[in-house]
């Protein structure tokens, strides 16, 4: 890997010059620290500035976000870490105390390759010599993860999991020795809080390189003491059509959503036809990428949310599984009971409310979508009752879809199977963005309309009714006010027959 040194990008050499100047008036020390240093070695897109300071970072962050008209907030206030928000250049600035001299702190760091360091004096130059105790611009040179020492993961254990992510993220290796120190100490990972655990697992999931992280994690043992339950799905035998088992089937569902939704056409995939297949179909969608970065909550984008769901969609399988009397294996009902242990796997996590009862939607109804045009093109009626039914989750719901096919195909997949399934999904997102297929349609009548009209009161039969009105206004059947009444008129008089 070539690397040019450290040259900072020019759009932000005039922050950089406001930071010298504010630490040489604040008249403390200041290194940009870290992952900064290091992705901007890299040539990769920045997000953060790491600061270490001689300084008390939480005062610090508040005059400096006092001069540049930004806001902050602190990180953790008993360590003293504290952000800076500078939104006009899509950036945040995080403030950390310098533990001892330079040299030192870089030696605490947990991978060499984020033991590097500069003045923040000398940023402004846009290109500064690195400060590298333990060798790290080397290893980013080779491409290797290298521990920093044995203690490293004494001192935090959540950075096992870290290398497994940054492992996978910037495609590098582990390095041998590192990998067999992560392999021993893995079960200590569970020794790290909950929340930090969850974190680590979002961002390896929001990656474009998730699957790889994941078998990463897996093959370290650190996978198991994340997600323990797992391990149930392993060695758990499918049906002939299935190529992996019930775990390798998850994973690969995550490495079928890394194709089709990475940045851009997969480098050098064999079956890159596969992405052009879709894409080539639903290149109507413009706003599709955008989709997949949004945040359904703070720091959870709902690209990894997808990809959790897709890991864990057959959850439910090893506890439904029965062979019938002809051999043939079966999981009767386990999307239901995937959904539910689900709901505890991600309340276990404290993941947000919304985050998991949108992955239990999903996995409640990853076989609807196909289940549907099993026959032919889905109904108005089926289309409206599933997005009805699914809400924000049902296009979410129709890309899983997709990957659970691909994970199912494995190398067998064939471009009429992909097509095909392909087909469905393009003619079940029309029909999702088209009114008045879904719920989003406006009402013919209300419920005060129907008591007023029919001399109802309020209560479960109005409810009845206007669920019926949807969705025959939904399916076509129904288009105006007065249709909407002789229809209520004839249900209700088709309910007094039946007493």
């Amino acid at each position: 890997m070539a690397l040019a040194g450290f040259r900072l990008p020019p759009h932000l050499l005039p922050l950089t010059a406001r930071l010298e100047a504010f630490f040489r008036r604040a008249d403390v020390e200041a290194f940009a620290t870290g992952g900064f240093v290091r992705d901007v070695m890299l040539g990769r897109s920045l997000r953060d500035i790491d600061i270490s300071t001689t300084g008390d970072p939480l005062e610090l962050a508040s005059r400096l976000a006092a001069e540049l008209g930004v806001t902050q907030f602190p990180l953790d206030g008993e360590r003293r870490h504290a952000r800076v928000l500078v939104p006009d250049l899509d950036i945040h600035i995080d403030l950390v105390p310098l533990h001892g001299t330079i040299g030192e702190d870089l030696r605490l760091r947990d991978y060499t390759i984020d033991a590097l360091g500069i003045p923040v004096g000398q940023l402004a130059s846009g290109a500064a010599p690195v400060i590298d105790p333990m060798g790290g611009v080397l290893d980013l040179r080779a491409g290797i993860l290298r521990v920093v020492s044995a203690q490293s993961f004494d001192s935090d254990p959540l950075r096992m999991l870290r290398g497994a992510r940054l492992a996978a993220q910037l495609g590098f290796e582990i390095e041998p020795e590192s990998a067999a120190l992560i392999r021993q100490r893995a079960p200590s990972l569970r020794d790290a809080a909950v929340e930090r655990q969850r974190d680590e697992l979002i961002l390896i999931l929001g990656s474009k390189r998730a699957a790889e992280g994941l078998r990463l994690a897996d093959e370290l043992g650190l996978l198991s003491q994340v997600l323990p339950e797992l391990d149930e799905m392993r060695g758990v035998e499918q049906p002939g059509q299935h190529h992996w088992d019930v775990f390798g089937h998850g994973v690969e569902a995550v490495a079928a959503l890394d194709g089709m939704l990475g940045p851009g056409e997969p480098a050098g995939a064999s079956h890159a036809w596969l992405w052009q297949e879709l894409w080539g179909r639903i290149e109507w969608w413009p706003k599709a990428p955008g989709r997949w970065v949004e945040e359904m909550s703070p720091g959870v984008p709902r690209l990894a949310v997808l990809k959790l769901c897709a890991l864990l969609h057959d959850i439910g399988k090893p506890r439904t599984k029965s062979i019938d009397a002809g051999g043939r294996i079966r999981f009767f009902g386990h999307s239901e009971v995937g959904a539910n242990m689900a709901v505890a796997l991600l309340r276990r996590l404290h993941l947000p409310g919304r985050v998991v009862s949108h992955v239990a939607t999903m996995i409640d109804a990853h076989l609807r979508p196909l289940q549907i045009a099993q026959f032919g093109a889905p109904t108005r009626r089926a289309v409206y009752r599933f997005f009805r039914d699914t809400g924000d989750a049902g296009i979410d719901t129709l890309f899983l879809t997709l990957a659970d096919h691909l994970a199912t195909a494995g190398p067998r997949v064939t471009l009429e199977g992909w097509r095909r399934h392909v087909a469905v999904v393009d003619y079940l997102l029309r029909m999702s963005f088209e009114q008045p297929v879904t719920a989003r349609s406006k009402a013919l009548l209300d419920g005060d309309d129907i008591m007023r009209e029919f001399g109802l009161q309020p209560g479960r039969g109005v409810g009845e009714l206007l669920d019926l009105l949807r969705e025959a206004h939904a399916s076509g059947e129904i288009s105006t006010r007065e249709e909407a009444l002789a229809l209520a008129r004839r249900h209700l008089e088709h309910k007094a027959r039946r007493r």
